[in-house]
């Protein structure tokens, strides 16, 4: 007859410690990347002494940046087929509202190009995106 000892049964517990090594591993690996992630098209918009509008949904966003390079949230697109791209994007969509964000030092013709494009797609309502100057300070008046 054979006596059975504690050697020669299985474990049933799991071993966690591991699983919670890879986690906080993984955690503090998120943690550093997200900002870097979340940064957009980097643009340096004009400054203007408006109001910032109050929104709760996620609105289409057109950015143009320093290097004349226009992109449809954060997807390059070329500006002869940003009609199209956007007539298809907002085929399905009851909202129409689109933003626009340039960068300052562009020159208006390139602008003006992409502005008529949004509106050949048939967006009536058009915002410009700019930026508050900084505290105490009046934004540059332009040539009159």
């Amino acid at each position: 007859m054979a006596v059975e000892t504690n050697a020669d049964r299985l474990m049933a517990d799991i071993n966690v410690t591991p699983l919670v090594d890879v986690m906080l591993v993984l955690l503090i690996i998120f943690m550093v990347t997200a900002p870097m992630m979340m940064q957009g098209v980097d643009i340096s918009l004009p400054q203007t002494t408006s109001q910032p509008l109050r929104t709760k949904q996620e609105h289409l966003i057109i950015s143009i940046d320093a290097n004349g390079k226009v992109f449809i949230n954060d997807f390059q697109v070329t500006p002869d087929f940003l009609k199209e791209k956007l007539a298809r994007i907002l085929a399905g969509r009851s909202d129409r509202q689109v933003y626009l964000r340039a960068d300052k030092n562009i020159p208006y013709g390139l602008v003006a190009r992409v502005m008529a494009q949004i509106q050949a797609a048939g967006i009536t309502n058009l915002g410009m995106v700019t930026e508050p100057p900084p505290a105490g300070k009046k934004p540059a008046k332009g040539p009159r």
